[in-house]
């Protein structure tokens, strides 16, 4: 079961290695992005960030859409990280179980030209992307932790 499927530029980190796997009570994270899924220091480097007793997977976009898609991830709670808001949309939009998009953080970008929370910056297309999920019944916020205040794309913002 898919618990929650995050952007975050950082991908695992404190935050969510501790807080998010803790509070969703995850057993599996799943790194869908396809630069890390063929570089073997960056992968080493999550391995290490895991937490203890929380499985570990990254694939690429492909194969993570395959194995979202195939059931064979049903029997987790599940944890989906991706980089970019295009990797979202495209998990989002291909996976029917995503029901949910959690905007964590957005590496700042020139081409970035709004703002829609303290550590989200989007693009024109990256925020029609959102409201595109948003119009078909994903829930789109933006919280950094558990304790935030979800701000709902397409209600709030």
């Amino acid at each position: 079961m898919i618990k929650l499927l995050r952007v975050d530029h950082r991908l695992l980190h404190g935050q969510v290695a501790m807080t998010w796997t803790k509070i969703l009570g995850i057993d599996c994270i799943l790194v869908a992005n396809d630069k890390v899924a063929g570089d073997n220091i960056c992968k080493t480097t999550l391995k290490l960030a895991k937490p203890d007793g929380v499985k570990l997977v990254i694939k690429n976009m492909e194969d993570s859409v395959k194995a979202l898609n195939s059931g064979v991830t049903d029997t987790y709670k599940l944890l989906i990280l991706a980089e970019s808001i295009e990797d979202a949309y495209r998990l989002a939009s291909e996976c029917r179980e995503v029901t949910s998009v959690n905007l964590g953080g957005c590496k700042p970008r020139e081409e970035a030209v709004k703002v829609l929370g303290k550590a989200v910056s989007v693009t024109d297309r990256e925020e029609q992307m959102l409201r595109q999920l948003a119009e078909r019944g994903i829930e789109v916020e933006i919280r950094q932790v558990p304790g935030d205040r979800k701000i709902l794309v397409g209600k709030d913002i």
